[in-house]
């Protein structure tokens, strides 16, 4: 099996790609610089680097060694709100460091790049639902930042022998069903990670941005996709341009939508408890619905979500924190 490059494998999403691949027989390198990652979220036996990816002559010397025959690129920052405070960050993290990314893929010959997009580049949707033909119009910076290394991928493809699949994600959430991996990041702003905190006795309580949205009940609703299934859509995007050199832009949801206290409630009929909740204001950039249409996906790839409840979803997630708590102080501490 060819040898792949996984950075950020040492993430959330990154780490459950690792594995998908891993299990599927591939070589795996990963590039991380654990400024989010746990390295002990990884399996044992694959080459790891601890380097950032905005440093181009590690960068150079990483591929130039391995010679993968592809790169799915997950480094990166990923909160909305900071994005507004510190627009700066999110287009070098992002967007620079990207282009540095496949720039250097260009140079090495490498031919496959997945990456790792987001929802957010369409802001927010007239009707709530997006679709790959609906306006890219982001409402914040992490959106911007995105949708322009989406340019810079087609661009390249373009002018050089580089196909690409850009995968915008959907909320994601839950945790591998075998325990090997999950959200580890401490201060983690997923809505399902922060609840199961709160379940866990990690946090006292918990906050609901928004009460007042034109929802059934007023708050927002999303399109919760297991990470899981995100991490087999990444494995089924790659094998598609190995074997078609076609490039792909696809959504990647349930294409279905839950509002934050329906998911709240999920978690506490699991738990047969309530869980502390502070209602507060909006936050910026926070569209009302964002809900995939994910049909674009099923049609291209053989791909289908298989965590499509909320029940499956967050008891993953919450298995996940209870196996934090009993796991090493070096993991262990990620979540408290």
């Amino acid at each position: 099996m060819p040898t792949v490059l996984i950075t950020g494998g040492a993430g959330y999403i990154g780490s459950h790609t690792v594995y998908a691949f891993v299990d599927a027989g591939y070589e795996v390198v990963v590039v991380d610089n654990l400024s989010t990652g746990v390295r002990e979220c990884l399996p044992e036996g694959i080459a790891f680097y601890r380097e950032d990816v905005g440093n181009a002559a590690a960068v150079d010397a990483i591929l130039r060694r391995h010679r993968p025959e592809g790169v799915l690129h997950f480094a990166g920052s990923i909160v909305v709100p900071e994005s507004v405070e510190d627009p700066g960050k999110y287009y070098r993290n992002n967007t620079v460091a990207s282009l540095t990314l496949a720039q250097f893929c260009v140079r090495n010959e490498v031919r496959h790049f997945v990456f790792s997009s987001t929802a957010a580049v369409y802001g927010i949707p007239e009707d709530g639902v997006a679709r790959e033909t609906s306006p890219t119009v982001p409402v914040n910076p992490y959106g911007w930042s995105k949708l322009m290394t989406e340019q810079i991928l087609a661009d390249l493809a373009r002018a050089h022998d580089l196909r690409f699949a850009a995968l915008r994600y959907f909320n994601v959430a839950g945790a591998d069903p075998d325990g090997r991996t999950g959200q580890s990041t401490p201060d983690a702003t997923h809505l399902v990670k922060i609840a199961c905190q709160v379940a866990t006795g990690q946090r006292p309580g918990m906050s609901v941005f928004g009460t007042d949205y034109e929802t059934a009940d007023g708050t927002c609703i999303r399109d919760f996709i297991h990470v899981t299934d995100l991490a087999n859509a990444h494995l089924a995007a790659f094998t598609h341009l190995c074997r078609t050199g076609e490039n792909l832009v696809l959504n990647c949801g349930n294409g279905r939508g839950y509002s934050v206290l329906e998911v709240i409630a999920a978690l506490g009929a699991v738990l047969g408890r309530d869980i502390p909740t502070t209602h507060c204001d909006r936050r910026p950039g926070d569209p009302p619905v964002l809900v995939a249409d994910a049909s674009a996906i099923q049609q291209r790839l053989p791909w289908r979500p298989h965590y499509r409840d909320l029940e499956s979803i967050i008891g993953s997630a919450l298995a996940w924190e209870r196996i934090l708590a009993e796991r090493s102080p070096q993991v262990g501490a990620a979540s408290k």
